[in-house]
């Protein structure tokens, strides 16, 4: 008998600082993305509350009376999960849930719920299981007794709902054994890239969600799974691509984000490797997002923390079929953003004056591919000749 019932969603709430530095729209822009994220791990948002502090309560992130105002909302509604757009520590998230009686998550135990969820391969899995108990750990003393009343759920998902009764010391033990695996498994990747130095090596790079793996399969004919979530892909995707009559490697690497947990950034410093190691960058970009500068900016200080800041790059500002804009009035003398002024004059601001080459395509509609392909070509052809003066008469 088939079972036709669908999996009820979690009713969730969000919520957030602001201070007064900053600007309404950047918290709301946040709390978007946050959405994004409680969407990609199955939950529904239901309402969010926002407080503007100078610094967040160092007891319950928010203050009291905005936090009776959040479980008074949380009883009404049956919600089921309150996440903030932010880091909290084991005491403050003991000291919230029991104000408002439903389980708490924080930005960082979100992403790696989702990374658990879309961990497909053993390297992925490793990654991700050793991401979870380094974030586990300082949290013990609070998760086990949370653990044991709980089903199951966003945020639940991994090793603690298996090892309720696990302390300290069998958790540093299975830390080290995961970094022993994770060494071996990073020995055969080093391995495969060594291989394959004899040829140009191009990375694609950019915030999650930008349409990297879409531009993968545009390129390289490839099946590399694409779906308009947040970290749709986990695992770096290498293929091997002909423009003319040179031969180079494309490899889609997973993407950043904002305030990223350091945990996942150190487990996924192999996956890194090929950025670090590739010839050429091709940062994508998703130029129909309102806040794609510091999309940019994030992405190119993540860079710059795992050692290929100085790569040679490409911009590419895709998604310029979904561009959206409102035009100014004439007697508007605000300065012009991204929201309303054109794309054609977008193209003449500061990305036509990057040292780097910019390019403004679609990868879903293929759009100016034959100048992508071009270019792809000039920049290939110089590290190529560069390595091998010889053979340039080939190229």
């Amino acid at each position: 008998m088939i079972d036709n019932t669908k999996k009820v969603q979690e009713r969730v709430v969000l919520a957030g600082v602001i201070s007064s530095k900053e600007d309404r729209r950047k918290i709301d822009e946040y709390l978007d993305e946050l959405a994004f994220l409680v969407d990609t791990a199955g939950g529904v948002v239901i309402e969010r509350f926002v407080q503007s502090l100078n610094y967040p309560d160092p007891r319950t992130f928010l203050g009291s009376g905005k936090l009776e105002e959040v479980a008074e909302f949380i009883r009404e509604e049956k919600i089921d999960l309150l996440v903030f757009d932010d880091e909290l520590s084991p005491s403050q998230i003991r000291n919230i849930e029991r104000m408002v009686g439903c389980r708490i998550l924080d930005r960082n135990n979100l992403i790696l719920d989702i990374f658990a969820r879309r961990a497909r391969t053993a390297h992925a899995r490793v990654q991700v299981e050793l991401a979870q108990y380094e974030y586990m750990l300082p949290r013990l003393t609070r998760l086990w007794t949370h653990l044991e009343r709980q089903r199951g759920g966003i945020g639940m998902r991994g090793p603690g709902e298996r090892e309720i009764e696990t302390d300290r010391r069998v958790i540093r033990q299975k830390i080290a054994l995961l970094k022993e695996k994770l060494q071996s498994i990073n020995k055969q990747k080093k391995i495969q890239r060594q291989n394959r130095q004899q040829m140009v090596r191009v990375a694609l790079v950019g915030y999650t969600n930008v349409g990297k793996s879409t531009l993968m399969n545009a390129l390289a004919k490839a099946e590399v799974f694409a779906e308009d979530k947040l970290f749709a892909t986990l695992d770096t995707t290498v293929r091997k691509v002909v423009i003319e009559n040179l031969p180079f490697l494309l490899a889609d690497t997973v993407g950043f984000i904002r305030k990223l947990p350091h945990s996942l950034v150190e487990s996924f410093k192999s996956t890194l490797d090929e950025t670090r190691e590739a010839d050429i960058l091709l940062h994508i970009v998703d130029i129909s997002h309102p806040g794609f500068e510091e999309q940019i900016n994030i992405v190119n200080q993540t860079l710059q923390e795992i050692g290929a800041g100085d790569k040679r790059m490409i911009y590419l500002f895709n998604k310029i079929d979904a561009y959206t804009w409102e035009e100014k009035e004439e007697d508007d003398l605000t300065p012009g953003t991204a929201r309303n002024i054109s794309l054609d004059e977008l193209k003449t601001t500061w990305m036509a004056r990057e040292n780097a080459p910019a390019l403004f395509i679609s990868a879903l509609h293929k759009t100016h591919f034959d100048e992508l392909r071009t270019t792809l070509y000039q920049e290939i052809s110089k590290v190529h000749n560069k390595r091998f003066p010889y053979n340039q008469y080939l190229f």
